[in-house]
């Protein structure tokens, strides 16, 4: 378990499973171009894979092993980690990422083909 941060008591960690990690990575350069506005805020994301042979996350994707391994399909898993100073300061910024989220889900699926593809094989068998 992490430890508290003192100035940052109030924490929460979001992990959202995408189809690819292309999907995932794409989510988190759209999601990391706005900033926090308050200071009394922070905010962080990583890409995790799932491994499905031993049926958990593991830590830490780097952009170089996303780069390099393309094909590799398990770093597919956006981890979002907010840090507040209050309750209400981690409600408010976590409000405002799930509707940017919402927003970029709903791009993706009318925009992304490799998702219309997709349903559609689901579709046909």
């Amino acid at each position: 378990m992490t430890p508290i941060d003192p100035e940052f008591p109030c924490s929460l960690t979001l992990m959202v499973p995408f189809p690819t990690d292309r999907l995932a990575s794409y989510a988190r350069q759209a999601l990391q171009v706005d900033a926090e506005l308050s200071p009394l805020v922070r905010r962080s994301f990583s890409l995790r894979a799932y491994e499905a042979s031993s049926d958990h996350l593991l830590n830490g994707a780097p952009d170089k092993l996303l780069e390099s391994d393309a094909g590799d399909d398990r770093y597919r898993i956006l981890c979002t980690e907010y840090k507040a100073t209050t309750n209400r300061m981690l409600r408010v910024a976590v409000n405002g990422f799930m509707e940017s989220l919402s927003l970029i889900l709903q791009i993706m699926e009318e925009l992304d083909v490799d998702i219309l593809s997709a349903e559609l094989k689901s579709s046909t068998t």
